[in-house]
């Protein structure tokens, strides 16, 4: 389930820098502030996953045996996300800091 989401939280950030139909996309011609926005989307996606590692945590401390196993493999690709968003949020701030900012 959490891999699911993951995927698709990846899915969408990328869509949302890709989808050229939208119109706050297209109002946004300039590449600086089109990133800028990304960078932006990146760390809301980023909070919420960061929210769901919490949650999975705490249902790992107060969970039974049984499945502890699964909340574990949730919890590791969770992670993975949340480590290859970071990456991505690097990258982008620092092609945000080589860029001009806008006039």
């Amino acid at each position: 389930m959490i891999a699911v989401l993951a995927v698709g939280s990846i899915m969408i950030s990328f869509g949302y820098i890709t989808n050229q139909n939208s119109p706050e996309t297209i109002k946004q011609s300039d590449p600086y502030e089109k990133l800028q926005t990304y960078k932006e989307e990146l760390e809301k996606i980023n909070q919420y996953n960061q929210k769901l590692l919490l949650e999975l945590e705490d249902k790992l401390i107060h969970s039974d045996n049984s499945s502890l196993n699964q909340l574990n493999q949730e919890i590791s690709v969770l992670k993975r996300v949340i480590n290859d968003n970071k990456m991505e949020l690097e990258q982008v701030i620092k092609k945000l800091s080589t860029m001009n900012s806008p006039p």
